[in-house]
């Protein structure tokens, strides 16, 4: 009897079975054979879309102080006057959000809501962001673990849910850091122009841009090395431009910033400024994350040290722009530290997964992955006895519920009526932005009852207050001052008779 040939068997177990990588092998294998043949990162990507969505309609948010004075802004423009970056503790002006604030200005009552959605979808083109960097620098596993890490700092996607502009800010720089990347010096002009963009959104990118352009210039053509520092200058320009067209001073933003952080009590002495970049830096990724980022760092500098080159350059500059800001006298706040903290994700990323780059089935492979499961389950119970999640669904569900009752407030009848006697005033600046951008009131019609210059004189109008206390210790009392006076800011006076409240907040009002 002859034994068929190998050819022949393979037809007889059918085309299927051909094609099935996972065939002959047992149900356990099989299984996790076809689960590592599917496209994991779209699967998760397309989960997290959906999570962005659920959570969009489920914990409708508003724009925070800054995304709604740029709004304020962009309306200003439409109607032909000059944007109010003067106003009392205004924030700085940032020229492209105030362009994309004109933008949406244009659709009305809507827009501070749209300018959230924007800045969800700018937070998932992050995430696809750092997958791409940390697979570009390693491999595809290492992308999904900062994805999942970054994800998991609740700290970023609370930011995309108040549209700061921080969100589209670092997916310009982490999308120029891919480019450059994935084609080393090949595509200068890309990177430099995603930079400038985000230039025109932070001024942090102007030292990243004009590095960058330093890196290139040695290798570059004369029309390059000129066409790239065009690009570099266009971002402070624009800035400048601006400054000096609406008040008159190019470096206003500078001089105002400075002054806003000395006034709020954000400035920090030199000796001061490394333990706030540690403590910034250990707030935003976790103590467990920033753990693990250290080892991977060390690792993949072992492991592959020309696939650090792009992440160590961020970081290293990210740290170094933090150090000048607090050099310079302006606000020393943990958002000036979120590039490096990408960075550090990046690292953890790698002490997670690293072990992919590895020989498959070698003993070290084995040793690493084992390690891994280790840390990431401890972060995991850290995680679980540390951070409490209802924090945040609290802060997004007082964000949702509070911005409806005030605009409430400012439309009814009787407050309408009472605002056309005398201001509208406020605690403080906290809630200047809201009333300005729902009520439509020029800059001289809301007033902080803490701007005392400004306050002279007032003994009509509309005075809004907190009607409990989670809005009082949010928006109506300052956290920089504890005086007395501050409190009495929160009560109503004598002169004024109640005209309007629900839950949130309560109107007084006097009309002579």
């Amino acid at each position: 009897m002859t034994t068929p040939p190998a050819s022949t068997t393979a037809d007889t177990a059918g085309p299927a079975a051909a094609d099935d990588p996972s065939a002959g092998l047992s149900p356990a294998r099989r299984v996790a054979a076809r689960a590592a043949a599917l496209h994991w990162p779209a699967i998760l990507l397309g989960l997290l879309v959906v999570g962005v969505v659920v959570g969009t309609v489920a914990y409708p948010t508003y724009t925070n102080y800054d995304s709604t004075y740029s709004l304020i802004w962009g309306r200003e423009l439409l109607h032909g006057e000059l944007p109010s970056f003067d106003a009392y503790r205004a924030p700085t002006q940032h020229p492209l959000a105030l362009v994309f604030g004109a933008a949406l200005a244009l659709l009305g009552d809507a827009a501070d809501r749209l300018m959230v959605i924007a800045t969800l979808a700018s937070f998932v083109v992050l995430v696809v962001g750092l997958y791409r960097l940390a697979r570009t620098a390693f491999t595809v596993p290492v992308g999904l673990a900062a994805g999942a890490i970054l994800c998991t700092r609740l700290d970023f996607p609370f930011l995309a849910a108040r549209a700061y502009i921080d969100i589209p800010y670092l997916a310009l720089v982490v999308w120029a850091a891919v480019v450059e990347a994935r084609s080393p010096r090949r595509r200068g002009l890309l990177v430099l122009a995603l930079l400038t963009l985000a230039g025109l959104l932070r001024p942090e990118a102007w030292l990243l841009s004009g590095l960058y352009w330093l890196y290139l210039v040695m290798r570059a053509s004369w029309r390059e090395r000129i066409v790239g520092a065009l690009i570099v200058a266009a971002a402070p320009l624009v800035w400048v431009l601006t400054d000096l067209a609406v008040t008159g001073d190019p470096l206003f933003s500078l001089t105002h910033t400075s002054g806003l952080a000395e006034e709020l009590g954000r400035q920090k002495g030199i000796s001061e400024v490394p333990s706030a970049m540690v403590g910034f830096l250990r707030e935003l990724v976790k103590l467990p994350i920033a753990f693990a980022g250290a080892i991977g760092l060390v690792l993949a500098a072992w492991i592959a040290p020309t696939r650090l080159r792009v992440p160590v350059a961020l970081f290293a500059v990210g740290l170094g722009t933090f150090l000048l800001v607090g050099v310079a006298g302006l606000s020393v706040i943990n958002r000036y530290l979120l590039v490096p903290s990408m960075m550090v994700m990046l690292f953890a990323a790698f002490a997670i997964a690293g072990f992919s780059l590895l020989r498959e089935r070698s003993a070290v492979r084995r040793a690493w992955a084992l390690a891994a499961a280790v840390l990431v389950a401890g972060a995991a119970l850290w995680t679980a006895l540390k951070v409490n999640p209802n924090r945040l669904t609290g802060e997004l569900v007082f964000r949702g519920d509070s911005r409806p009752a005030l605009a409430a407030l400012l439309r009814s009848d009787a407050v309408r009526r009472h605002a056309s006697c005398g201001p509208v005033t406020v605690p403080n600046h906290k809630l200047i932005p809201d009333v300005r951008w729902i009520a439509d009131l020029p800059v001289d019609r809301v007033i902080a009852r803490s701007d005392a210059r400004a306050m002279r004189g007032v003994d009509s109008g509309v005075a809004i207050f907190a009607a409990r206390r989670s809005v009082l210790v949010r928006q109506g009392l300052t956290p920089e001052d504890s005086s007395p006076q501050d409190t009495a800011r929160s009560l109503p006076p004598p002169s004024f008779s109640r005209i309007a409240t629900n839950g949130f907040y309560t109107a007084y009002g006097r009309c002579p």
